[in-house]
């Protein structure tokens, strides 16, 4: 069954019945995985969800540990002029790890596309990780990749100008300053804290001003242009 975004009274996620849980295929695909102590693979739940679902809102209170197996949930804050901002797009791995230590999560977590992922209890995550050291080691070396990926956000969402946002992620997720997109703009554009009107409006500038090339999904710098950085 597909994981419910829905709340009752008690704020209580909707029950789901979970899936068996193939841990040697799990691994295969996402490494990381074999960190996990026996204890905990014995009481994940694998559970589905379905695109545009929403799996928790800020402020809910801590209903397990997550962990994408397939498909593609985004962490979500809202700007004061309503445009999304994408916190995290998580396609494999675990999403929302600050909300451990808080008891609370502290953005929306929503569904981008189907897909699946791992459910961990909290309380007995937090032993895991309080008993057993190569797990502890697995997990802070995990938390310290988050934090240089956050503070590169941030470091984007703090620049003023469109144009300066997109030459901020070509050059810290792309390679040689060229990038591949692998969704679609209009995600892209709620990843960079801009509404798509302003980013397709800013993609245009730079064209027209020789600072990118653009084949489709593909975007590449040229340095040779002018006011790449304005």
């Amino acid at each position: 069954m597909a994981l419910s975004g829905r709340y009752d009274d008690h704020d209580q996620m909707t029950p789901n019945v979970s899936q068996r849980i193939d841990w040697q295929a799990l691994i295969e695909s996402q490494p990381a995985l074999a960190r996990i102590p026996d204890g905990l693979r014995a009481i994940a739940d694998r559970l589905q969800f379905r695109a545009g679902e929403t799996l928790f809102r800020t402020g809910n209170r801590l209903k397990g540990v997550f962990c994408v197996i397939a498909g593609e949930v985004r962490l979500i804050r809202h700007a004061r002029n309503g445009a999304e901002i994408v916190l995290q797009r998580a396609r494999g791995g675990f999403f929302a790890e600050a909300s451990i230590g808080t008891g609370t999560y502290h953005c929306d977590a929503v569904a981008a596309q189907p897909g699946a992922l791992l459910r961990f209890p909290a309380q007995a995550f937090r032993a895991a990780l309080a008993n057993d050291e190569m797990f502890r080691d697995a997990w802070i070396a995990h938390l310290a990749r988050e934090l240089l990926r956050s503070r590169a956000q941030a470091e984007r969402l703090g620049l003023k100008s469109a144009t300066q946002r997109i030459v901020h992620y070509i050059e810290s997720e792309g390679a040689a300053g060229t990038l591949a997109l692998t969704d679609s703009r209009k995600a892209w554009a709620a990843e960079l804290g801009l509404t798509h009107e302003a980013l397709y409006r800013a993609l245009r500038r730079m064209q027209a001003n020789g600072t990118l090339d653009m084949d489709g999904k593909r975007m590449s710098l040229r340095r040779g242009g002018s006011a790449v950085r304005r």
